[in-house]
């Protein structure tokens, strides 16, 4: 469930990155649950696509509203998904979740008036690490599919059928997880880390029905889940999903300079470049972040005592794709990262620059690491 697709996508620029220093660290989270009608309509979204990636965990309720679709919402479907996945790369329900957790929108009506006037939802968007020119564009490009989605959603009356059977099942999963989520002070963990502070001590938690196998992190420190996962997986995807993004890249010459070299590994690129997409991460800068995040968050897990064991982990997840966070992992153990405060961008460059990361090292780490030949 190790998923940030949106960060992926989602770059700011590199100004943002000046307030962590007028920002004071935390020594404390604080933790609120809540359900949430926009968010499981946003993820609902990848089911009602038709996608089998998404059928699979929802086949009962694709079968149930795709009898009810309308010709014209079928088409505009079909649109959204051809635009936002198939030619961008995005997921459905990340990149509209993400877009949509700027505003104050909490019903269809909001979210059809967020469509008709969005400049709001930009303003907020741009002063997030998560705005980019490119995907404004492309939200503005589905904004007419949108509005013919929610209506039908209008139509079918929706919202009863949320209330009546969703909201029941993600309240009963906030009373059983949220008493558990206190004693993990994660936000403080995720800071040293990462080597500046967050916005905020307080985590918020959306339980949804819909965002199945997606964690999604939205603007603030918030984040989506879903009530299929044991308390253990939100605790995990509350870590990664604070990572996000774990430095920012654009305008940081720098950075993006040692990054480049990375493009030189044939080991990393057959990853970057022939993973399966549903899985998200499909540009270069996305994959990479992915993984430094994921490395990152082993680590906090370790310590917090919640991890799962790391070399099973990054077999089974995702077709065993993060090969990245395997080498990375390995080296922060062996420099012992977190013990100097020296922040996660820093130290990245540095071990690509010093060789221990460089283009042509990773195989040879991923290979250290599980004690075996390279998958081929």
């Amino acid at each position: 469930m190790d998923r940030h697709p949106a960060a992926s996508q989602n770059e700011g620029n590199n100004s943002k990155e000046t307030k962590y220093t007028s920002m004071v660290k935390h020594d404390s989270t604080i933790w609120l649950m809540k359900p949430s009608f926009k968010y499981d309509v946003l993820t609902f979204l990848n089911t009602l696509s038709g996608d089998p990636f998404y059928r699979k965990y929802y086949q009962k309720e694709f079968g149930h509203f795709d009898t009810l679709i309308t010709p014209a919402a079928r088409a505009a479907i079909a649109s959204l998904k051809r635009k936002v996945r198939d030619e961008s790369g995005n997921i459905i329900s990340a990149f509209l979740s993400l877009y949509f957790s700027a505003t104050d929108a909490e019903t269809l009506d909001d979210m059809l008036a967020t469509l008709k006037d969005s400049e709001t939802m930009q303003k907020i968007l741009r002063d997030t690490p998560y705005y980019s020119d490119d995907g404004w564009r492309l939200y503005n490009s589905v904004r007419p599919e949108l509005k013919t989605i929610f209506q039908y959603l209008q139509e079918i009356d929706f919202t009863h059928y949320w209330r009546e059977h969703v909201l029941p099942l993600a309240t009963a999963k906030i009373k059983d997880i949220e008493p558990q989520l206190p004693r993990y002070n994660v936000i403080e963990e995720v800071e040293r880390l990462l080597g500046h502070p967050l916005p905020s001590d307080t985590i918020t938690v959306y339980m949804l029905y819909f965002s199945q196998p997606h964690g999604i992190r939205i603007t603030g420190t918030r984040f989506l889940t879903d009530v299929a996962w044991p308390s253990s997986i939100v605790l995990r995807n509350a870590v990664h999903e604070m990572m996000h993004p774990p430095y920012i890249l654009e305008n940081d010459a720098e950075l993006r300079k040692a990054l480049e070299l990375l493009k030189n590994d044939r080991y990393l690129m057959e990853k970057v470049e022939h993973h399966d997409p549903s899985f998200g991460y499909n540009s270069f800068d996305g994959f990479i972040e992915e993984d430094v995040v994921q490395a990152l968050e082993q680590l906090v897990n370790d310590s917090l005592g919640i991890a799962v064991d790391a070399r099973t982990r990054w077999k089974q997840n995702d077709d065993g794709m993060h090969v990245f966070a395997v080498a990375l992992y390995g080296v922060m153990k062996e420099e012992q990262f977190g013990q100097s405060g020296q922040s996660i961008r820093d130290f990245l460059m540095r071990q690509v620059n010093e060789g221990r990361l460089k283009a042509g090292q990773i195989a040879g780490r991923y290979r250290e690491f599980y004690g075996e030949a390279v998958p081929r």
